[in-house]
């Protein structure tokens, strides 16, 4: 049995399907942890939710920013027909899809392996990862679950206290787990360099770039300037997106023997 971890689909149903069979993936013997943003910019999104959903058991994901778009537009009524999201809202199955997406959590773990969409704050243990992650997906199983989704976008508070509640401490939570890029050395957040590592603001550096209290391995994606680099790193830290949706690959990592395995984009390459 492997345990294969896939970097952001975004849409990119053709590559996925591709990826699976150059790993002879097998649902019945082998398992899949998927990083999250299964949607949007690619050419389907509506299939990628569709594969993955299928797999049942045998997959694992956590939500990206972009499959929290999806939702906070879906559940607000807010997706216009011909965007990535309408063919979505439009499906037969749509509403199964939704649901399923929504309860798809932020954290995977196995034993000192954590897998988020955009990273680790260094300042959390992977038992408190895990805790304030539970609490989003409490939030989002919930009766006020629509309410909110409808507060959930917005970059403040930007750093972490121990004291945080309501939707503060949620939309904390969130943006840490789903948009992280760069921190200061205080753990705060800064949300507007989303290119390469030289986009860094002054006092601010990758979040992986500052030391962890633990032996830590953590997996993420979302940030697709890396190309599956994370230079410098002080923490056991591997990125998976390697830009799929912008001419790049979809990437593979086998979780037991460290082998990655891409597929080519069929898109063709944007800057």
């Amino acid at each position: 049995m492997s345990t294969y971890v896939i970097g952001d689909l975004h849409g990119c149903h053709a590559e996925f399907v591709a990826l699976l069979e150059a790993l002879s993936f097998d649902p019945r013997r082998d398992r899949l942890w998927l990083v999250g943003d299964l949607v949007n910019r690619g050419p389907d999104s509506l299939a990628c939710l569709r594969e993955a959903r299928a797999l049942g058991d045998s997959a694992r994901c956590v939500l990206g920013n972009h499959d929290l778009h999806c939702l906070v537009a879906a559940r607000s009524g807010t997706v216009k027909p011909h965007s990535a999201f309408g063919s979505i809202v439009n499906a037969a199955d749509g509403d199964a899809l939704l649901d399923w997406l929504q309860q798809q959590p932020l954290t995977v773990r196995r034993d000192t392996t954590l897998m988020t969409h955009a990273g680790l704050l260094p300042q959390w243990s992977l038992d408190q990862a895990e805790g304030l992650g539970a609490e989003v997906e409490e939030a989002l199983a919930g009766e006020q679950a629509g309410a909110f989704l409808a507060r959930l976008f917005g970059d403040e508070p930007s750093r972490w206290r121990d004291d945080l509640d309501g939707m503060d401490r949620l939309r904390f939570i969130v943006n840490a787990m789903t948009r992280m890029r760069f921190i200061n050395a205080e753990g705060q957040l800064d949300f507007s360099a989303k290119r390469g590592l030289d986009s860094a603001p002054a006092g601010f550096a990758p979040w992986f770039q500052f030391p962890r209290q633990d032996d830590a391995s953590l997996l993420f994606g979302h940030w697709a300037a890396l190309e599956g680099r994370t230079p410098d790193s002080a923490v056991n830290a591997q990125t998976l997106d390697t830009g799929c949706a912008w001419g790049g690959s979809l990437t593979a990592l086998d979780l037991d023997s460290g082998r990655r395995t891409r597929v080519p984009s069929q898109r063709r390459q944007k800057t």
